[in-house]
């Protein structure tokens, strides 16, 4: 492409993932002050909370807030059949919501629990509560509310899920609320048994924003599953040419917005013994290329 990337979406990374070794307010540094980003996607502060929010007041940076870290941390399942567990969860998103109010976030983005074959319909059904409960307090702060779509027997074993799922469940939330979306990972799909163009098209109405990155597929090599390895790890699923035919596909399905671009994030991070600013400059790289190669 002959035009910046940059025209059609706001570029960020994962700062958790990209600076798993880092203090976070020193990496949120790093992230802003790199004009190679329009946008960053933040867990919790904590106690640091006001720090973060001067360097994002300062920063001109689209700010997006991920519960993923603290779901998986304290095993929060919003679709638990047990009502007191989804109760739980649904109160901790609601304080990531408020959190992600105060540092000035868009929207905040979390995933659905685990799921059992036999209790599908019913997790499905907590899961729809949940969410509603959720967009009904974000629409108060004026946020959004976003489910990425994982994998659903390999690693995270979401019950969102398989495309035709996650497009159900989407149309079932949305037929309620104008604030819902889902986000689609170019490191997911590999692990999802299913293929970009298919997942693109399943879900295109409802999709919000978007991640890119890299998976193993194969269950006999190192970083199998949802481990988000640099671009040309050996034997993994993505590098340049899968990236190109990404964003291809985004192009020919009307996700080229200038007006209001989405946001495309790097979800990208170390294997051991790799370093930060390597691992991202690989990133930027292989982004770079696969849109010079793009077509107009």
């Amino acid at each position: 492409m002959k035009e910046s990337i940059h025209k059609y979406f706001k570029l960020g990374t994962l700062q958790w993932m990209s600076f798993p070794n880092s203090a976070p307010l020193d990496a949120l540094t790093a992230i802003a002050r790199d004009d190679f980003f329009d946008a960053v996607e933040i867990k919790s502060y904590g106690a640091e909370k006001e720090q973060a929010k001067a360097i994002l007041d300062q920063s001109h940076l689209t700010v997006a807030f991920g519960a993923h870290p603290m779901q998986l941390k304290d095993k929060l399942n919003p679709n638990a059949l047990d009502e007191s567990e989804r109760q739980k969860a649904e109160d901790a998103l609601k304080g990531a919501i408020d959190e992600a109010a105060y540092l000035g976030a868009t929207a905040m983005a979390f995933l659905a629990g685990h799921w059992e074959e036999a209790t599908k319909e019913q997790a499905y059904a907590q899961l729809v509560k949940t969410t509603n409960a959720l967009c009904d307090y974000a629409a108060e702060k004026g946020l959004g509310v976003e489910l990425e779509v994982f994998d659903y027997d390999v690693d995270k074993a979401a019950l969102i899920g398989p495309a035709p799922l996650a497009a159900r469940f989407a149309a079932d939330v949305c037929s309620r609320h104008n604030n819902f979306g889902l986000i689609v990972d170019l490191s997911h799909i590999p692990i999802t048994h299913e293929n970009t163009r298919f997942v693109i098209r399943t879900l295109r109405p409802y999709i919000t924003h978007f991640h890119y990155g890299n998976a193993v597929a194969d269950p006999n090599c190192d970083g199998y599953g949802d481990k988000h390895p640099r671009f040309g790890y050996p034997n993994s699923a993505n590098d340049t040419k899968e990236l190109l035919d990404f964003l291809r596909i985004l192009k020919e399905e009307g996700f080229f917005n200038a007006e209001s671009p989405y946001i495309l994030s790097a979800e990208v991070t170390l294997r051991p013994g790799e370093d930060e600013q390597i691992v991202l400059a690989n990133t930027k790289r292989v982004l770079n290329r696969a849109w010079a190669l793009l077509e107009d």
